[in-house]
């Protein structure tokens, strides 16, 4: 480990055990005597650490001032609970990341991490395993396509992309000006300015067949004008003309569907008996549909009146294919 790796273990051994002795010190760092004790005195004379040596019981320990309460070395440094977080943060992202792609950057420093908490690898093995993410319906990005429309969204460059649409398969060759990355229910997507359309355009990566990062600057959007093309919708999809969407739930489904957030500018509110009404914008009903799906037999939907009966044609389908 590297020394400022050693100087989080011996913050965190004295921390946590009271008082540790020279030999439980240097088998813990696995040092020398001679860098232990450099290491030591540069704590104390260079970062202000109260480390003291207690020669009644034989080791080093925080000074008497700093006993039960919290010391912290200067810089960008994390107590053990800060620690734990990046370490579940770690697992979260996997989970995203189930290819590696963004994972492999980021290992060096999760290796730190690990050091810092003061525990081997297996230990901190263990302590990811307790945070596990359940995904269903993944769709899945070719790496190294994941990996050039990311840079060209960090580096503000344009890229040349081969895109087949899910709907009909046709397939085009676009110049885009990469924007921002949307991760959605287990399937990421790109947010560009499409310089063949002249337009805002949300793109799937698993549907973008090939990507070449290019010389030229990306069109500069500002964010807001962005969100307020392409976030007015309902789920994913976005661009037309928003409609608004009032449902009512069940008083036996509201007790958990009022918990949820369908949409940031949706209104809602109780009825007196027990029912929830839910109002939100929509642009496509695909994607709505779909969730209203889930509770089925549980919620009505008062307007539109094309929703409403594409939701009921939905039911008799479900229905006849029984």
């Amino acid at each position: 480990m590297d020394r400022t790796e050693r100087f989080y273990k011996i913050e965190h051994l004295i921390r946590s055990r009271g008082c540790v002795s020279f030999a439980e010190l240097i088998a813990a760092l696995e040092v020398s005597p001679a860098t232990l004790k450099r290491d030591l005195a540069y704590l104390r004379e260079r970062l202000d650490a109260p480390i003291e040596y207690d020669a009644g019981e034989n080791g080093y320990r925080f000074g008497q001032q700093w006993r039960g309460g919290k010391h912290e070395l200067p810089g960008v440094w994390f107590n053990e609970a800060e620690l734990h977080a990046l370490l579940t943060m770690q697992q979260m992202l996997a989970g995203l990341d189930e290819q590696g792609i963004v994972g492999r950057h980021l290992q060096p420093m999760f290796d730190k991490i690990t050091g810092m908490l003061g525990v081997d690898a297996a230990e901190a093995d263990e302590l990811r395993r307790r945070v596990r993410l359940i995904g269903t319906a993944r769709r899945r990005v070719a790496s190294d396509c994941f990996e050039t429309v990311g840079s060209a969204v960090v580096k503000r460059r344009r890229l040349a992309i081969r895109y087949r649409k899910k709907r009909d398969g046709a397939a085009s060759e676009r110049e885009v000006s990469p924007q921002r990355l949307v991760h959605h229910r287990h399937a990421w997507y790109l947010d560009a300015w499409c310089h063949a359309s002249d337009g805002y355009r949300r793109f799937a990566l698993d549907g973008i067949e090939a990507a070449t990062l290019l010389e030229a600057g990306a069109r500069p959007v500002p964010l807001a004008e962005l969100e307020a093309e392409l976030d007015q919708g309902y789920g994913i999809f976005a661009g037309g003309t928003p409609r608004e969407a009032e449902l009512l739930f069940s008083a036996e489904a509201a007790a958990w569907v009022s918990r949820e957030e369908w949409h940031p500018a949706q209104r809602s509110e109780f009825l007196p008996d027990g029912r929830w009404r839910l109002q939100l914008p929509y642009v496509d009903d695909t994607e709505l549909l779909m969730d209203l799906l889930r509770h089925a037999g549980q919620v009505a939907v008062v307007a539109p009146a094309p929703l409403r009966d594409a939701f009921a044609a939905r039911l008799r389908q479900a229905v006849a294919a029984l």
